[in-house]
């Protein structure tokens, strides 16, 4: 279990830095991912190179982005951790939010594991 906690430190600290390589370095190739919000599937991808493609898109938005791991819980093939959010905008949103307006949010990630290797992220907000 230790091991699966390194892999997803790694995957925030990348996503903290914005670093898109180190994010998705220990992710499978056919990586599935979804983001739920609101208890509503608000993006579905499949594959690596489509997970990269959104992820750096997702750059664009803020000028710096934090989550923060409050827990791990795992369970056979899974490791779900808790998460508070913090970011600052760098674009105005469609949805009215403005830029320099700061998010502050609570979700959490599921990890499904193969080996060593998270082939689903699932992230709930």
């Amino acid at each position: 279990m230790k091991e699966r906690e390194a892999i997803i430190q790694n995957y925030i600290a990348g996503y903290n830095e914005f670093d898109i390589d180190k994010m998705v370095q220990d992710f499978d190739d056919e990586i599935v991912f979804q983001n739920i919000s609101g208890g509503e599937t608000t993006l579905s991808l499949l594959g690596l190179n489509a997970l990269k493609v959104q992820a750096q898109q997702a750059t664009q938005y803020f000028s710096s982005r934090t989550q923060t791991i409050k827990s791990f819980t795992h369970k056979s093939d899974d490791t779900e951790i808790e998460v508070d959010y913090n970011a600052t905008l760098a674009i105005d949103l469609p949805d009215g939010l403005k830029k320099g307006e700061e998010l502050h949010l609570q979700g959490r990630s599921i990890f499904t594991f193969s080996g060593n290797k998270i082939t689903k992220l699932v992230d709930i907000s």
